[in-house]
């Protein structure tokens, strides 16, 4: 019969979230990690799309001539 042998995989933790090796709570590394954090996203079309600021375009061509 053979033996059977445990496999152990390489930690990989330190690269999902950031934080190295986890001592104590693990849980709360992850969750107080950068994968965890809110992100403001600004609408392109639709409610909220609408900026004051003009585009960094250039003056037309009507008072350029």
């Amino acid at each position: 019969m053979k033996s059977k042998t445990k496999v152990r995989l390489a930690a990989t933790d330190e690269l999902e979230h950031g934080r190295g090796q986890i001592k104590d709570n693990a849980l709360k590394a992850v969750v107080t990690s950068q994968l965890f954090r809110t992100r403001i996203v600004k609408a392109k079309k639709g409610k909220g799309s609408y900026s004051r600021k003009g585009r960094g375009g250039k003056e037309p061509y009507s008072k350029a001539a």
